[in-house]
């Protein structure tokens, strides 16, 4: 199965990243990290709502109070439409090298959340995860560049990426306590395939993964390590993905252009683009932060 991703938004962002489709409202988020914004799609008249903040913004979870929760390099906050900013953890402020990266939320309404260095260190990176009421542990550490996460409740597993591992592992998963032992490999990305950055999965318990320098989306079945499908994207960087639309079976692609040069970008002139692909396959809905 190859299918074509079509161009949604040639918005041309430095770094477009953390898919999250709103099923309430029928938006999809993503952030450009490096251009320091949140941007809000409404999927029918495809209007953009963009927030600009101080700092890098690496992802937004709509939180059940109203508003979202905000990954920003240095900490999580409670971000409001109104433009109000709440501090809810600082995160690493001892590693001012460190910036925060992907975060989603599990069933229970955590926050996951991993970091990674600005400064090209190997291992400088943890996952950690925050309760609704704020407490915040760390889960995992030697990590290099914390990516795509997603659950299978069903399962009970809970499946993690580090880029620079170029693998997919899988942990399993404590819903009730929000804990993950086990973890082990699930998928290898072979040469010149890339490496794996976001993920999502979907109802029948496959998952999707971005190719950074990959120009595409994979699909996997995790249970037996084979690749089962592929969207191709016109852009080298792919950077997450996430099932929205009405039937959530639309699969939203965010991308890259940060440090190509003008003859790749004569080449790539969409990267950086918000792209979406028909799949045929339903999604899992996203979930919100519950505090």
């Amino acid at each position: 199965m190859i299918i074509q991703a079509e161009l949604v938004l040639d918005a041309q962002a430095e770094l477009g990243e953390g898919a999250h489709w709103d099923p309430e409202a029928g938006e999809l988020l993503w952030v450009n990290i490096e251009g320091q914004q949140l941007r809000i799609v409404d999927s029918r008249t495809l209007n953009e709502k963009i927030y600009t903040f101080t700092q890098m913004i690496s992802a937004a979870v709509p939180s059940v109070g109203g508003g979202w929760v905000v990954a920003l390099q240095d900490g999580i906050y409670k971000f409001q439409e109104d433009g109000s900013l709440k501090l809810l953890a600082s995160v690493e402020t001892e590693l001012s090298g460190n910036r925060l990266n992907d975060a989603k939320c599990d069933s229970k309404g955590r926050l996951w959340f991993g970091s990674m260095s600005m400064e090209d260190k190997r291992d400088a990176g943890s996952l950690y995860v925050m309760e609704p009421e704020g407490e915040v542990r760390k889960v995992l550490s030697g990590i290099g560049i914390s990516n795509g996460m997603a659950w299978d409740d069903s399962r009970g597993l809970m499946y993690y990426i580090d880029t620079l591992t170029r693998r997919v592992d899988v942990m399993d998963y404590d819903l009730q306590n929000g804990t993950v032992t086990g973890r082990r490999t699930v998928v290898e990305f072979p040469e010149g395939a890339g490496g794996p950055d976001g993920m999502t999965i979907d109802s029948e318990g496959m998952i999707w993964v971005a190719h950074w320098n990959g120009s595409c989306v994979s699909r996997w079945n995790p249970h037996t390590g084979e690749q089962i499908g592929k969207i191709e994207v016109p852009a080298p960087f792919v950077t997450s993905c996430v099932f929205g639309g009405e039937h959530l079976d639309e699969l939203y692609i965010t991308t890259a252009r940060v440090g190509m040069s003008a003859e790749e970008l004569q080449r790539w002139p969409l990267a950086g683009g918000l792209f979406k692909a028909d799949t045929g396959v339903k999604g899992l809905k996203g979930n919100r932060f519950a505090g």
